[in-house]
């Protein structure tokens, strides 16, 4: 998988020198031969250049630095992350109509506001509170708690378990907690989930999903439950993998999973791969709020956005569902992912209140 910090940094690089001047040919297609070698990097420089185009602080910061140096990009990111606008005498340059892509620009983030669901009043808020008091209570006294925790559609939920350990559900996500003496058992019943598990060797942490234990007793690791498949991302200390039995009633062989393995179950079996521990944790960015995709289909990538948004990516045909592409996007920004597939790619958007249907151009 590509290194997305490292492309953008290039991405960056190349559109400074570009705006410092002078700018020859040979740059130009020197810069069109590193665009066209990889999706991401077409994706990253139209995401960097739409909103450079923007900002005339963009521009300003480029404004006689040396040739091939980064402008510092920890005084432009934040500004890109928050989609603050200059006043309209700096934006000159700006393209007319060009799609708010500020939102989704990449950046070194600051911990991510997640969603908890404040609006649903502080009542429930209390109401939580009194359960988790109960719950952590009953687990003192007794050695037994019960809980259900659920995350609605476009909601990303963090709480901590009565045995000290921490869990993060992923979109319209859900999942049954029963602790005892023996065993931390969890049932997710649909999405995905995170866990940071509490060291405890006398009980194992046990997530079942479809049939299938996935067993640790302190390690990091999400689970997430599809339609047919289960995917299990280790990204530190190790875990266990159960599979359930098959039709002649015999269970295949555990698999043990140490820290940046991602395997997948599905119905011709367990499929394992050992990645690079930055790769894993990539596949878990949606609990800061974005997606990462490495030169995919759009067909997969419109599925993981519907995964988060209530306004659904609806794809018209075969050709757009096969373009390639690749790069870190905000799963809350739909809009702005739109925009930059009709600015940098053959795609057409028709846009709807309950769903933007894309063509082919």
């Amino acid at each position: 998988m590509a290194d997305s910090r490292r492309i953008e940094h290039v991405a960056a690089a190349w559109l400074a020198r570009r705006d410092a001047g002078p700018w020859t040919d040979q740059d130009q297609q020197a810069l069109d031969a590193w665009r066209d070698q990889d999706t991401e990097h077409r994706v990253a420089l139209l995401r960097l250049e739409s909103a450079w185009h923007q900002a005339g602080r963009l521009q300003a910061l480029a404004a006689g630095l040396p040739e091939g140096e980064v402008p510092p990009r920890h005084q432009w990111s934040d500004w890109a992350a928050s989609g603050a606008r200059e006043p309209a005498a700096s934006n000159a340059g700006a393209i007319p109509h060009a799609p708010d892509l500020s939102a989704v620009a990449f950046a070194p983030r600051r911990a991510a506001t997640r969603s908890t669901g404040w609006r649903r009043g502080i009542a429930a808020t209390v109401v939580v509170a009194l359960a988790a008091g109960l719950g952590w209570g009953g687990w003192q006294l007794g050695g037994r708690h019960q809980a259900s925790h659920a995350s609605a559609l476009g909601e990303v939920r963090e709480f901590v378990l009565a045995d000290g350990s921490h869990a993060t559900l992923s979109s319209d996500s859900r999942l049954e907690v029963r602790l005892d003496r023996g065993e931390r058992h969890v049932a997710l019943l649909r999405g995905e989930a995170f866990f940071n598990v509490a060291p405890d060797k006398g009980r194992p942490f046990v997530v079942e999903a479809d049939g299938h234990r996935v067993v640790a007793v302190g390690t990091h690791y999400a689970v997430r439950r599809d339609a047919g498949t289960l995917r299990v991302v280790v990204t530190e200390g190790r875990v266990r993998l159960e599979a359930s039995p098959g039709r002649d009633g015999r269970a295949a062989p555990a698999a043990l999973l140490p820290a940046g393995s991602l395997a997948t179950v599905g119905p011709n079996g367990v499929l394992v791969r050992s990645v690079p521990l930055a790769q894993a944790q990539r596949y878990l960015e949606w609990r800061d709020g974005f997606l990462a995709f490495d030169d995919v289909p759009l067909a997969q990538a419109a599925d993981e956005f519907n995964r988060f948004n209530v306004r659904r990516l609806v794809l018209a045909d075969p050709e757009v569902a096969g373009v390639r592409i690749g790069g870190n996007f905000r799963w809350s920004n739909l809009d702005g992912f739109v925009g930059l597939l009709e600015q940098g790619f053959p795609v057409r958007a028709e846009r709807h209140p309950d769903r933007i249907v894309l063509h082919s151009r």
